[in-house]
């Protein structure tokens, strides 16, 4: 059952990983009013909106992207360390 667990928590981070970089790379290209970056944002502006009010952009570069990516593999990490330590005992 941990091992179960342990590979949702590793999907649902690497999917997260994944729509946060494919949301900054279309945000170079696509209007934000085109349908596939606007539905990007709703999924990863939540998340990203913190961070951005306490780290404003840099020299005109939006650092929050890289920060939830470093963010959500701390929190993996955490979670499936705890996940096998708990399986252990």
């Amino acid at each position: 059952m941990t091992g179960f667990l342990v590979y949702l928590i590793n999907l649902a981070a690497n999917i997260l990983i994944l729509l946060i970089i494919i949301d900054a790379v279309v945000s170079f290209f696509l209007s934000p009013l085109h349908p596939f970056r606007f539905a990007l944002d709703k999924i990863v502006n939540p998340m990203l909106d913190p961070i951005r009010r306490i780290l404003p952009p840099l020299g005109g570069f939006d650092l929050s992207p890289i920060v939830l990516i470093f963010l959500i593999d701390i929190v993996r990490n955490i979670l499936v360390r705890l996940l096998w330590s708990l399986s252990i005992q």
